[in-house]
């Protein structure tokens, strides 16, 4: 059986650590925790886990990704949030990998529980990831915020497991909206670096299309209120966002 290494990035995830951390009982051979100086008890609970715990400076969550990786000892590596868990079906499904695996790289389904609801609709599922992957077969490339992990040999086919990464991202309206503010911040200053053009009227018609693909492309509206409110804030981030890029090149 090839071991698995997991790994983390963290910073002040006292409130999900646990449930990431407990979900890999039974799956992970080493568990390595990439931590950004928390304040809170994040360190305390991943070591009650039996995690390692590495602080390391935060420069970008691709840089700190790539990083983490890079702390790995065993040869197959998976990849998650401190917001996220594996269901039953998934934990099953990477054992089976463990056991005999035959690619580079493996994809498998996230679904998001925003405020107690299971989101399916809305472009939020079934939001297929790369989170499984051999040693030395990849990188975390994107732009940040959103990162999104390659096989250096693009051409390689991947895997798919069966079962879902369970994402708890939002506990509380507030937490989407700190969620926006933030991502929006780092969206902005990333665009202005890479010298990327805006065109007249962005900042208003492209929150206009983000609410349209959400709600009626997507079919948010079967996620019910849930899917309303996801649509709606969602186009208010990419108003702020070209807000924040305009004013970034105004400085």
């Amino acid at each position: 059986m090839t071991k698995l290494s997991v790994v983390i990035i963290t910073f002040n995830e006292e409130k999900n650590i646990a449930t990431c951390l407990a979900s890999l009982n039974g799956v992970a051979d080493e568990v390595i925790v990439v931590d950004s100086f928390s304040t809170d008890g994040t360190e305390a609970i991943c070591k009650k886990f039996g995690a390692q715990f590495i602080p390391h400076a935060f420069e970008g969550h691709i840089e700190q990704k790539n990083w983490a990786k890079d702390q790995a000892n065993f040869n197959l590596i998976l990849s998650l949030d401190a917001d996220e868990a594996l269901d039953e079906n998934l934990k099953k499904s990477v054992l089976s990998i463990k056991e005999n695996h035959h690619f580079d790289g493996y994809t498998m389904n996230r679904l998001t529980n925003y405020c107690g609801t299971w989101i399916k609709h809305t472009g939020w599922y079934p939001d297929t990831k790369l989170r499984l992957w051999k040693k030395g077969s990849g990188e975390w490339t994107g732009e940040n915020p959103h990162d999104e992990f390659k096989l250096f040999d693009a051409t390689k086919a991947t895997g798919f497991l069966a079962g879902d990464i369970l994402h708890y991202s939002y506990h509380h309206p507030e937490d989407h909206d700190k969620q926006i503010e933030y991502f929006t911040n780092i969206a902005a200053k990333t665009h202005v670096k890479k010298g990327k053009p805006t065109f007249f009227l962005q900042e208003y018609l492209s929150p206009i299309l983000k609410f349209i693909k959400c709600y009626f492309i997507k079919l948010g509206f079967l996620d019910g209120k849930a899917g309303w409110i996801i649509s709606v804030k969602s186009s208010y981030a990419a108003y702020l966002k070209y807000k924040k890029i305009k004013a970034l090149k105004r400085d």
